[in-house]
């Protein structure tokens, strides 16, 4: 089982939209990656991330939105390991299954557990009705049987349902790849009323040839484009010479990456608050004292910002506290600044002086 969990670790793919995050996985066999339809919905390219490869924009070359499933293009001469199908049809209720993803933007987390229903039927469509555990963020990764084939796409989980998750099963998957590939390569899409699969074609006018109902293709998708506070904090990052596309996160959330720290930029705008976090360390296991003593003594010199440490997760934070009605390109650009430069420069200190460690991403 071990040797199953490492082999995925390369394969499964962290996605992010300016709307959502999500998983997918690599099927060399394909050259495709693979999620569902919800985490790649409204836009024409995504950003993904991986152990093999540096984070990147790619294209959304096909969605399903009846099969919630979608393919994007895959970056070129990649070392990810080949994975096996499995039959949906040697799945029975009580198998052992794995199910992986990245939830809550954690990186790689596996739980385990039992097909309850091999056979469930829900808008005619068959799913496996599994018990191990799925989150926000599991959508679009695979499941997995105890050879490590993956038997299903992950999908949805019932809200309140006691982790009951649904995942489409690998024959709809193996379907809609072989239809797929009809298209060499063009952007498509299922049509929601016939089911047919439409490509784009030189006088494509957005409507299905099969039965005339409106269809948009991925390539035709409106770029994004944030507005109102989301747009200021767009632009106060670019003025410090961070990619905006590569950066965002889902709905109002940034990432950076300055030097060796990760900066978290979140805008809350129920309260209109915007908080930036840079996580910067882990705590020492020994001989804390000095690294307190030297946390509160910044806390008192620098200006605008803010040490703290998380007890459960033993994270050394250095945070930035900014409401929305204060905040223009202006005045915005100096705090930026200044949380992304401490950040590089504390996190060295910190482990380096005071025997910190640094943060393991998975």
């Amino acid at each position: 089982m071990k040797e199953i969990i490492e082999l995925y670790r390369d394969v499964v793919i962290q996605i992010a939209t300016p709307y959502s995050k999500g998983t997918g996985f690599y099927v060399k066999a394909y050259g495709l990656i693979v999620t569902n339809e919800h985490v790649v919905r409204g836009n024409k390219e995504v950003v993904i991330d991986s152990n093999q490869f540096e984070r990147q924009l790619v294209k959304v070359l096909f969605v399903d939105v009846m099969h919630d499933l979608a393919f994007l293009s895959a970056p070129k001469n990649i070392g990810i390991p080949s994975v096996n199908f499995g039959k949906d049809t040697e799945v029975q209720d009580g198998d052992k299954v794995i199910a992986i993803g990245h939830p809550f933007g954690l990186k790689y987390i596996t739980t385990h557990g039992f097909i309850t229903n091999a056979q469930h039927q829900q808008n005619d469509i068959t799913y496996f009705l599994h018990d191990a555990a799925l989150n926000p963020g599991n959508s679009g990764g695979p499941l997995l049987n105890k050879k490590g084939e993956v038997v299903g796409v992950n999908t949805f989980v019932i809200r309140d349902g006691e982790n009951m998750g649904f995942s489409l099963p690998i024959n709809y998957l193996k379907e809609t790849i072989s239809a797929y590939q009809k298209g060499e390569g063009k952007s498509g899409a299922r049509c929601t009323a016939c089911s047919n699969i439409v490509f784009e074609k030189p006088k494509f006018q957005k409507y299905c040839p099969h039965c005339g109902a409106k269809i948009t293709l991925p390539k035709d998708e409106e770029d994004y484009e944030a507005v109102g506070v989301s747009k200021t904090i767009e632009e106060l990052l670019e003025e410090t010479g961070h990619d905006v596309k590569l950066s965002r996160r889902g709905s109002n959330n940034w990432e950076i990456h300055q030097g060796s720290a990760k900066i978290n930029i979140t805008y809350h705008e129920k309260t209109g608050l915007i908080i930036g976090d840079a996580f910067l360390c882990n705590l020492p296991k020994e001989n804390i004292g000095p690294l307190y003593e030297y946390l509160l003594k910044q806390n008192y010199l620098i200006e605008g910002l803010t040490f703290s440490v998380n007890p459960k997760g033993q994270d050394i934070i250095l945070s930035l506290l900014i409401y929305d009605r204060y905040l223009n390109v202006d005045t915005g650009i100096q705090l930026f600044k200044h949380l992304f430069e401490k950040a590089d420069h504390y996190d060295d200190i910190l482990v380096d002086d005071f025997g910190a460690f640094w943060k393991q991403e998975d």
